[in-house]
């Protein structure tokens, strides 16, 4: 049985969203802005978008939490461009990919509730959870030696799902929630039992960590 299901966005769709990106990442480097910059700025675009959705303003919400992912995307390659690739900037760039997820998710949740929609926001709660255990589970295995990028639901796809289908109609937001909250899960378990079948002995050539590995690549969020 194979967990290895790590492409869940189509790498044509991801080389054009990257060259697209190109000159603005070209231009950043030449301009001399650290990537932390970028991290910083992805974060706060976070909290704005979960206040605007505690509003209830959700189109404006989705667009700026998408206008985040963009961010987090450019300040990996901005690092690896510029030579500015720290262990600090990884760790700070994860760090705040975790907060400004869970406070976007938080405001969207303040506004269900409100709205005296309860499932919707219980489906937000579970979530949350499985997008920490997403993280989590690869954090925990990679600490113990194993390569661990496995499962459908990472961070591209949750944001792409919850950003377009809050631009669509809050029907879309709601079947996208309860995707993310399904889905989340499943790939944590994906992943539990990736490491178990490497422990085993299993997938020998895809399980050992590689040194050097950037955890927080650009194109290989957790």
């Amino acid at each position: 049985m194979n967990f290895k299901i790590n492409e869940p966005i189509p790498e044509r769709v991801v080389a054009l969203y990257y060259k697209v990106l190109t000159p603005a990442i070209s231009l950043f480097t030449r301009l001399g802005i650290h990537p932390n910059t970028f991290t910083t700025v992805g974060f706060l675009m976070g909290c704005i978008a979960a206040y605007l959705g505690a509003r209830g303003w959700l189109r404006a919400a989705s667009f700026v939490i998408l206008l985040a992912g963009t961010m987090d995307s450019i300040d990996g390659r901005l690092a690896r461009n510029s030579g500015k690739v720290t262990k600090f900037g990884a760790l700070y760039d994860s760090i705040l990919d975790r907060y400004s997820e869970v406070v976007y998710l938080f405001g969207m949740a303040f506004f269900f509730v409100k709205s005296g929609l309860y499932i919707t926001s219980l489906g937000i709660a579970v979530a949350v959870g499985g997008s920490l255990m997403v993280s989590y589970v690869r954090a925990r295995a990679e600490g113990l030696g194993f390569e661990c990028t496995v499962g459908i639901m990472q961070r591209p796809l949750r944001l792409v799902l919850l950003g377009f289908g809050g631009l669509i109609s809050v029907h879309v937001l709601v079947a996208a929630i309860w995707i993310v909250a399904v889905f989340s899960n499943i790939t944590a378990i994906q992943r539990i039992l990736h490491v178990w079948h490497c422990d085993q002995g299993n997938y020998a050539n895809d399980c050992m960590k590689q040194k050097g590995t950037n955890d927080d690549a650009p194109d290989v969020k957790i």
